[in-house]
């Protein structure tokens, strides 16, 4: 029947339109191991949302002066119209306000105080000298105390891979207003991962597929763990589910305590919209089911220690004991799938920098199905990757449209006009049965590559295939046996030839159909087209649905305020299984009629990759200059 494969998507932040810098790291690798994993057969749960909590977005709304729920529900729309457009397969994209996240938040928050995970202390919190606002560990920047990294975070050095607390930067500034901040005495809930540090531990030690960088970097953050404050001085968020916190409007939870818990959250809506509100146990309390995280590399540490820390530490597998709370032992994630950066000439994707491609623009001028090759075949997989049109461009025009669209238009092209269907083969020779094993055998190779989160070499794989049936083509010379087998003048057509016509044609065919397959969850929109051109009927590739749901979902409060019922939101959902696409060959069917297809790429003008479009241009080296220095002026300005 297949393994149940939990798919748990990075929860884009609710405060703006999505670029393609988001996407690359969380949205376009989770959707390919998704659909390649419902074509195998498996039982596939993928999840996300967005994440409308914490600071930046109360900053968002101030600037835009609208309140935050109206900002939240603004770009929530707003995302899950571009996920949608991308094609991204999830059964469930939800948010963080929900009736639903907020008690499976607190019942949490709930069982890990109970079991002893969570302790109180007096702390040093950073706010910003001209608002009085706390500004998150995240929006403090600064030099590293111990390795002298100059671009280190509150939270974080990228650089050595250490934790760190906002206090200790060397010269911190506000990412915000680029102020120096103000330090004071809090009291805050503090997750006790020392307590915890053996058994994350034990579990990433027992780690053996992950990608190479992503273990080392999880690995050394045991090297300094400390306790991690879980609650914030902030009027936006959930409450604290603690007799003397829980109405204090000053603390909410930390966002990040809140967003990791969504995988979890988002599991529970989806089993009770579907109908069987136990679900949800299949991939979370299944110790032989997989779990998958996909996200950026500025996430690892969310997704390796905390969450992890606090399914360890509510389910009482830490050195202090205790019991699993209401919903029971929590299965750990079997790998955190991570993704370098995607840059645009050598700097990280920002909106704020106006280092932006949005993902609306991208997808309508060239669609999904050229985005999301890109990003799998020349993506950040293992290392920072720079975007640049040229690249683009090239892509598209000797991959998708030359070799790809090409091989599908000629071959369907030259079977229709000579069969009008799907012919009947003859004898096979030697390089029809070559090809035919060849394509066969790439499911294997392919599937491995992805069932691993190689998408990289699983997609050079599947264009390998592409070269080859190409390489058939100009072999075989079709146009050739046409010619032969219909004659010209006073001589008659050659029988012989007409069968080995109909040999090649029905040989190229299925391979086009095995291609097409491998293809399916890099490009699933094309791959849609070309089943139909082989006279398939039906659903081949689904796709994802916008869905406006209400927020009726019945719950029991663990703490306080919980939202009203009633309020209705964007989800995204889809029905997956009665798609066709499976990962096997699917042998054509002889007499399928065939009609003349269409283009399935169209090339894009090499002028592109010098130029770019109008909505994003590529700037002269004197522009880009004029533009740094202009940027080094505010910066300096603002300090």
């Amino acid at each position: 029947m297949g393994k149940a494969v939990f798919v748990a998507v990075a929860w884009p932040y609710a405060n703006g339109p999505r670029h393609i810098g988001h996407v690359s790291g969380f949205g376009v690798p989770s959707d390919v191991f998704a659909r390649y994993h419902r074509m195998a057969g498996d039982r596939v749960l993928m999840v996300s949302g967005t994440d409308e909590h914490g600071t930046p977005l109360l900053v968002q709304a101030e600037k835009e002066g609208v309140a935050v729920q109206e900002l939240a529900d603004r770009y929530n729309r707003v995302i899950v119209d571009d996920l949608v457009g991308l094609g991204l397969s999830y059964d469930l994209f939800t948010r963080t306000t929900t009736r639903n996240h907020y008690a499976v938040v607190q019942e949490l928050f709930r069982g890990l105080h109970e079991n002893g995970y969570l302790v109180e202390k007096t702390t040093t919190g950073a706010i910003s000298p001209s608002t009085g606002r706390t500004l998150p560990d995240r929006y403090i920047e600064g030099t590293c105390p111990i390795c002298g990294y100059t671009e280190a975070r509150g939270d974080q050095c990228d650089n050595c891979g250490n934790q760190l607390d906002p206090i200790d930067l060397i010269s911190p500034v506000s990412k915000i207003n680029g102020e120096t901040p103000e330090f004071i005495e809090t009291e805050h809930w503090f997750l006790d991962l020392p307590a915890l540090a053996d058994a994350l531990g034990a579990w990433l030690e027992g780690r053996r597929d992950w990608r190479p960088n992503v273990l080392k970097f999880s690995l050394n953050l045991l090297k300094d763990v400390r306790p991690r404050a879980m609650s914030r001085d902030i009027d936006w968020g959930i409450p604290i589910p603690i007799d003397d916190w829980a109405d204090r409007g000053d603390k909410k939870l930390y966002v990040w305590f809140d967003a990791v818990v969504g995988y979890l959250s988002a599991s529970i809506e989806w089993a009770w919209r579907s109908g069987d509100p136990e679900a949800w146990k299949e991939w979370w309390q299944n110790p032989e089911a997989l779990a998958y995280y996909f996200m950026g590399k500025d996430n690892i540490t969310f997704h390796s220690q905390i969450w992890p820390a606090e399914i360890l530490g509510y389910t009482g597998r830490g050195s202090k004991g205790g019991e699993p709370g209401a919903l029971g032992a929590l299965e750990l994630p079997t790998e955190v799938v991570s993704s370098e950066f995607l840059t645009m000439s050598g700097s990280k994707f920002s909106s704020s920098r106006g280092v932006v491609i949005y993902v609306k623009d991208f997808l309508e001028t060239y669609g999904a199905d050229a985005l999301r090759y890109f990003i799998a075949v020349a993506g950040p997989e293992n290392q920072d990757t720079d975007f640049t049109w040229d690249e683009f461009v090239r892509r598209v025009n000797f991959e998708l449209a030359n070799e790809w669209g090409n091989l599908v238009n000629r071959t369907i092209s030259m079977a229709h006009k000579n069969f009008g269907e799907i012919p009947e083969p003859g004898e096979l020779q030697e390089i029809d049965t070559e090809l035919l094993r060849t394509a066969e055998e790439a499911f294997d190779t392919v599937g491995g590559h992805l069932s691993h989160s190689r998408f990289k070499p699983g997609a050079t794989e599947a264009m390998r295939l592409v070269g080859a049936a190409n390489r058939y083509i100009a072999a075989t010379e079709p146009w050739k046996l046409a010619k032969a087998a219909k004659g010209d003048g006073d001589q008659a057509g050659d029988p012989a030839q007409r069968e080995r016509l109909a040999t090649v044609l029905h040989t190229a065919l299925q391979v086009v159909s095995d291609a097409n397959a491998l293809l399916t969850p890099f490009i699933p929109h094309s791959s849609q087209q070309v089943f139909e051109a082989l006279g398939g009927e039906g659903v081949w590739a689904a796709m994802p649905e916008a869905r406006e749901e209400t927020d009726d979902m019945p719950v029991e409060p663990v703490g306080v305020g919980v939202p009203a019922a009633g309020r209705s939101y964007a989800v995204i959902t889809g029905d997956y299984a009665s798609a066709k696409a499976t990962w096997a060959r699917t042998p054509i069917v002889p007499g399928t009629a065939l009609v003349k297809p269409k283009p399935i790429f169209a090339k894009l003008d090499p002028e592109l990759g010098e130029t770019g479009p109008e909505w994003a241009p590529i700037a002269s080296p004197e522009a880009e200059t004029a533009s740094e220095a202009t940027e080094a002026q505010a910066e300096t300005a603002e300090k």
